[in-house]
């Protein structure tokens, strides 16, 4: 695969979908950082479902860091793994005021020290949050990138390595949206709906389908 093939995907994704938008409803980096946590095992129509309520009894890190765990657990149980969730976002909190004197971190090196954030979750931040490129991994963008041919590997991270070597840094955020919206509306996991996807020819994974 070379980088202007691979830049080719991209805008071909783009011409078909136009502009794609995050799937998290949030205001700020806050709610942003929250969301990013709580999705994690589910989905964004799940997350979006709870943090109104959320953010409407916790408005800011200073206000959750001091949340009891159960009533936390109680708001976002619907989103599963909430023991973990609950404590993950609660001493996040902590943190970002202790450590980080209230701001959300803006490197993947200091975002992943924060409990509940993985490489994943620090490029959702970064791209979404800070406007800094970055390019996050998750189940779609794996299986598209393999699909493609962007990759063969198997681990997120070395996925994610991969990505930005062939692509330029200014489009690491909308090619990560637009796999993501690709994978949900066409290249799904069972059953693909090769026949009418718009990278068809680039597909290493379509003659299985067809």
């Amino acid at each position: 695969m070379t980088a202007d093939r691979a830049e080719k995907i991209i805008l071909t994704l783009q011409n078909h979908y136009g502009k794609v938008k995050p799937g998290l409803d949030y205001d700020g980096m806050y709610q942003l950082t929250i969301s990013v946590v709580l999705s994690a095992q589910t989905t964004d129509k799940q997350v979006n479902k709870i943090t109104p309520v959320l953010f409407s009894k916790y408005s800011d890190f200073q206000n959750l860091q001091n949340a009891k765990t159960e009533d936390v657990e109680a708001i976002i149980k619907s989103t599963g793994f909430y023991h973990t969730k609950a404590l993950n976002i609660i001493k996040l909190s902590s943190m970002i005021c202790g450590s980080f004197n209230g701001k959300v971190p803006d490197t993947i090196e200091q975002l992943i020290t924060l409990p509940g954030v993985g490489r994943k979750s620090a490029n959702v931040i970064l791209a979404q949050g800070h406007g800094i490129p970055g390019l996050a991994v998750d189940t779609h963008v794996k299986r598209i990138s393999r699909r493609l041919g962007l990759t063969e590997r198997e681990n997120p991270d070395s996925i994610e390595a991969d990505l930005k070597k062939l692509l330029p840094e200014n489009i690491w955020s909308n090619s990560h949206l637009l796999m993501i919206h690709h994978g949900r509306t066409k290249c799904h996991a069972r059953k693909p709906e090769c026949i009418s996807c718009p990278v068809l020819k680039e597909c290493i994974f379509s003659d299985k389908n067809l």
